[in-house]
């Protein structure tokens, strides 16, 4: 069922987005004057379809794209035959250069503005949340996973600074502009003292795991028990929930982290019984246990979002003040996102690790419906269409404009032949591309 839901929203997502792309192209082409065959989102075998003039609008079996077939384009059809006979005036062909320009463009402009639009929109429907630094900061600093001891934090760190600049919000330490910066670094505090801890060009291929991200950083909670279960430890000797841990073999626990910290170590010494303390109601009440060869205690913290009320801050926007703040978080999210491709291109980030098919984006979606990530995720998805589409690469809508440029600089037109050719070249080329994508997203799964 979870895939389920997983498929459905991406298969929406991209329908809505490929229907919107391809839109923009027809409505210029029709503007002046061209003759648009057919549109379809998705590719063959079709489905259903239905003729309006002489457009044939389709939906078509294969849900990861679609076209818009324009009289008189070399595109990815590669109907010679239309291209051998003589120019019509309604063929795209006939038409001026910066006119053909414009319709090219026409698909990659739609999906810039609806992702500012779906921006504005979230923006203004949803606001947003937000922890402070300083309530973590004041509650004992960050509890540090795996990923985070990797580039030398430690529990208890204090992070005062990001890239040497002050910030106000939690989110601030993990956005991507964070971790693509050059030469990136956290300032902490740590046992007094301020330390520079740098942050590897590569660290946020690590980060984007999922099951890295949540070992990464997080604000520490105090020891208490949230949930008992079964046929444990906890549950013979009677744990409650709101039980908190002041001492485990004798040493204090004021953290969560602290409470593990010692129970595992407890697991690697050859120790028979464990002591505790816990402080229920007031009182204080005291425990020693057998404990040799158990997993553990058996008891779930209380949930985090239980703590820092204080120091969570709800925003909500009006919509005037959405639409600048909405177009700048989309054109921001432009900005990384060509950033981040840049530093696959130079081979800072490696593409097996950072490149994502439609498996990885559907596994992003998650197996619960919520609407403010579905929404989030489609506007990335817009904005990220246009730049790739943007690419010059024949076959894509970058690799035209990159043609129609050269005529219209050169005032000469590049052969069909060449055009062919070229489209040809630019196919085999995304088709290697998709299987290697396919296949990446298969490997990571395993």
């Amino acid at each position: 069922m979870d895939w389920m839901i997983m498929l459905a929203q991406l298969l929406l997502s991209l329908s809505f987005l490929v229907a919107v792309h391809e839109l923009g192209h027809l409505l210029a082409a029709k503007y002046f004057g061209m003759r648009v065959e057919q549109f379809s989102i998705g590719f063959p075998p079709k489905l259903w379809s239905f003729k309006k003039g002489e457009t044939e609008y389709a939906i078509s079996a294969i849900p990861l794209g679609g076209y818009v077939k324009i009289s008189g384009m070399i595109d990815e059809s590669l109907d010679t035959d239309a291209m051998n006979q003589p120019p019509q005036p309604w063929e795209f062909r006939s038409k001026p250069a910066w006119q053909r320009l414009i319709v090219m463009l026409g698909g990659i402009v739609v999906n810039v503005i609806v992702g500012v639009l779906i921006f504005i929109g979230i923006t203004f429907a949803f606001g947003d949340t937000y922890i402070l630094k300083d309530a973590i900061n004041n509650h004992g600093g960050f509890q540090v996973g795996p990923i985070g001891e990797d580039i030398g934090l430690k529990t208890g760190d204090k992070i005062v600074k990001v890239n040497g600049n002050d910030f106000k919000y939690l989110i601030d330490i993990v956005k991507p502009q964070t971790l693509l910066a050059n030469d990136a670094y956290y300032t902490v505090e740590r046992d007094g003292k301020l330390i520079d801890i740098n942050i590897p060009a590569n660290f946020i291929q690590k980060f984007n795991k999922k099951e890295n991200a949540a070992n990464f950083l997080d604000y520490r909670i105090p020891p208490m028990i949230g949930k008992v279960e079964k046929e444990t430890l906890a549950a013979k000797i009677g744990l409650q929930r709101g039980d908190t841990f002041t001492e485990i073999d004798g040493k204090p626990v004021t953290y969560f982290d602290e409470a593990h910290k010692l129970i595992q170590a407890h697991k690697e010494s050859n120790v028979d019984s464990i002591s505790f303390k816990i402080a229920r109601n007031g009182q204080i009440l005291s425990f020693r246990e057998y404990f040799k060869g158990m997993k553990s205690i058996g008891f779930y913290p209380m949930e985090p979002e239980n703590y820092l009320a204080e120091g969570k801050v709800s925003i909500k926007y009006g919509f005037i003040e959405s639409i600048p703040l909405g177009t700048e978080r989309a054109f921001q999210t432009l900005k990384t996102q060509i950033t981040a491709f840049s530093k696959v291109i130079t081979g800072v980030l490696s593409p097996k690790e950072s490149l994502s098919g439609p498996i990885g984006i559907m596994q992003a979606y998650g197996a619960e419906w919520k609407w403010d990530r579905f929404w989030s995720l489609t506007g990335v998805l817009s904005l990220v269409l246009a730049f790739m589409n943007l690419l010059p690469i024949p076959a894509l809508d970058g690799g035209h404009v990159m043609f129609l440029t050269y005529e219209m600089i050169s005032r000469r037109k590049p052969s069909d032949k060449f055009l062919e050719a070229a489209q040809k070249v630019g196919m085999v080329f995304l088709l290697a591309l998709m299987v290697f994508i396919f296949a990446n997203d298969i490997i990571k799964l395993f």
